[in-house]
């Protein structure tokens, strides 16, 4: 999971690059060439973009590095960690499966949810057998973990 995640991120910031390094000065000296920049809308819109897309390159780099800190052998064998998926049975007897994941991976749709959102960190720590309570807008929820899957059972 870990080296998924760095292979997409590396892909974003050479991409980025390429459009920073090679495109964007394209149309900036294309706008340039339109006349006076106090004016020109699309020199303002490639200036601006060109800010974007240093900081979007800055927060990837800063991401790859506290990523590729992460030490794996440190997560939990027994307990609900990053790259855990967990399946909770709510009071109605629903099974719900999760995989706990980085915010950029989060996708409640597909059962990947965060484990800095309110349902993330309610099951962070936890093991099977054990009552999860979620504090949600819409008021609070109570599900029980019944199967635990960790990141060092998946093979991940």
């Amino acid at each position: 999971m870990k080296d998924r995640i760095l292979k997409r991120f590396n892909d974003e910031i050479a991409a980025l690059e390429r459009e920073r390094k090679i495109d964007l000065p394209k149309e900036i000296q294309r706008a340039r060439e339109h006349g006076d920049l106090r004016e020109n809308a699309e020199y303002k819109a490639a200036k601006e973009r060109q800010t974007i897309v240093d900081s979007r390159i800055s927060m990837l780099k800063k991401r790859v590095s506290e990523i590729q800190l992460m030490n794996v052998d440190r997560i939990p064998h027994d307990k609900a960690a990053f790259g855990s998926t967990v399946h909770l049975r709510d009071k109605d007897g629903a099974v719900l499966v999760y995989q706990l994941v980085m915010p950029e991976d989060a996708d409640a749709e597909k059962g990947m949810i965060s484990t800095a959102s309110p349902i993330g960190r309610a099951i962070l720590n936890k093991e099977e057998g054990d009552e999860v309570k979620v504090v949600t807008p819409a008021g609070n929820k109570s599900f029980e973990l019944v199967k635990l899957v960790t990141i060092h059972d998946a093979g991940s």
